[in-house]
């Protein structure tokens, strides 16, 4: 079988995958992307913006349920599932059709079908009554993740499901146990709660969004059990007595206390986090080496083998989209013989999308610590910010970290309105090595929930002005 010829060949279509065969092709190079399902991958399809999707529908419907106090006087509000569903779709199918034209406007040829490696340049593309063989100068494998299941508890995608199953589901269960008080867990128990649905979330560590700080998780649990979610931290769902009926699902949690308490739902959603899409790659038959599961790199994204790369959740750290976009333009840029600059975990943000929002970047108050730091912490509520007031969202807080030899910033912490998007003023300041002091000097517009991140670098050095 003669093999088509690439000077990149990209196994998987995702967000990284695709993003990384477009700057190649802007590069010179001749590229083709692999792909078994469709290109935008997880995050398109099954991830992010479906996900934020439906997120914004339940903050638009709780903005319309109180509105009153605004003085926004309506009648019945009801969701209607089929319609925010199909809402969800029209984005989605855009987008898709977006990605599609940036591919083919670039000169990257799609191939569909389940690439598997040959060896270190040609991939076997297998597909429904076919396959061909395909090889490449350079091959950067871009698979992506699944949701990771409970051993001994098989999804069944009715009462028992994962993000996936979330996210084609066609009704709203009147009551759902969630485990997992990570990103996901969090985001769909806000939007359940949202629609009406009554919600328990289950965390095995002692708080929820265990990798973020704790006061910004106080902040959200409290949030969260007024708003009458049932939070569970430090508990432990007995799976051994987890029974699936056609009525919902009833289980064990044994509580932080060592107390157990029966929680009965319509439906189970285990969101204990995702596992590397590798089976069927043929890794080990080329050499590519991997710990626990995950593709090992280094910090050019170049696996153990010579010409191939890797980059995206199958390499493990954040599994997040815009995370595996930057790896793949420094993969191929380096493939390209270019110096591009690296990406370091503490100049990523992270966003979780639940209501309010919370988002982070570079090191918790603990982690700066433990680091060697001797830090010093601005915090600033929501509610001595007037646009905050005005957005009827001033539950919530800022907590900035800083050197306090060198005033230098490590790390921002954020829960409110918004914070998706004033996290990445931090992420420049991070980029530029920004310290507390330039924060405090830059002028932010007034009234705007930015003026928090001012006020908490002028708390830094104890010179807030408005608390």
């Amino acid at each position: 079988m003669a093999a088509t010829s690439y000077d990149l060949v990209v196994v998987g279509g995702g967000t990284g995958g695709y993003v990384a065969a477009i700057r190649a092709a802007q590069l010179g190079m001749s590229v083709a992307v692999v792909e078994k399902e469709k290109v935008g991958g997880t995050c398109l399809h099954v991830g992010c913006i479906p996900t934020k999707a439906l997120l914004h529908t339940a903050e638009v419907l709780h903005q319309v349920r109180n509105g009153e106090s605004m003085g926004i006087v309506v009648g019945s509000v009801a969701l209607d599932y089929a319609k925010a569903a199909a809402y969800k779709e029209r984005v989605v199918n855009q987008l898709y059709r977006g990605v599609q034209y940036l591919l083919k406007k670039n000169g990257v040829t799609t191939i569909s079908g389940r690439g598997r490696l040959v060896d270190a340049h040609r991939v076997l593309v297998e597909r429904e009554g076919a396959s061909e063989e395909v090889s490449g100068k350079n091959l950067l494998i871009a698979t992506g993740s699944v949701p990771r299941g409970l051993p001994g508890v098989p999804f069944d995608g009715q009462r028992v499901v994962n993000s996936d199953h979330v996210l084609s589901s066609s009704d709203v269960p009147r009551s759902i146990l969630i485990l997992g008080g990570g990103a996901i867990g969090v985001e769909f128990a806000s939007m359940y709660n949202d629609f009406g649905c009554e919600v328990t979330l289950v965390e095995m560590m002692d708080q929820l969004l265990p990798n973020d700080d704790p006061d910004i998780a106080k902040t959200l649990r409290n949030l969260f059990t007024r708003r009458g979610i049932t939070v569970m931290t430090g508990a432990r769902l007995q799976t051994e007595t987890l029974q699936v009926t056609g009525e919902g699902v009833v289980a064990s949690v044994v509580e932080a206390d060592g107390s157990s308490k029966q929680v009965r739902a319509e439906r189970l959603l285990v969101a204990i986090g995702r596992s590397p899409v590798t089976e069927g790659l043929g890794l080990e038959a080329v050499g590519v080496a991997t710990e626990r599961g995950f593709i090992r790199v280094d910090q050019r994204y170049r696996t153990s083998v010579p010409g191939i790369y890797a980059i995206g959740d199958v390499i493990g750290g954040y599994l997040l989209a815009h995370v595996a976009a930057h790896e793949g333009i420094i993969a191929v840029e380096t493939m390209a013989g270019l110096d591009p600059e690296g990406l370091s975990p503490v100049r990523i943000p992270r966003v979780t999308y639940c209501r309010p929002e919370v988002a982070s970047l570079g090191w918790t108050e603990r982690e700066a610590q433990a680091q060697g730091f001797e830090v010093k912490v601005g915090t600033f509520p929501l509610r001595a910010n007037g646009r905050s007031l005005i957005l009827g969202e001033a539950d919530g807080m800022v907590k900035l970290i800083a050197d306090k030899k060198t005033d230098a910033l490590l790390g921002a912490h954020l829960i409110g309105p918004n914070a998706s998007e004033l996290i990445n003023e931090m992420a420049l300041a991070r980029f530029l090595e920004g310290t507390g002091w330039e924060v405090a000097e830059s002028v932010h517009a007034h009234p705007t929930v930015s003026e928090t991140l001012h006020e908490a670098a002028l708390a830094l050095d104890g010179h807030a002005i408005h608390v």
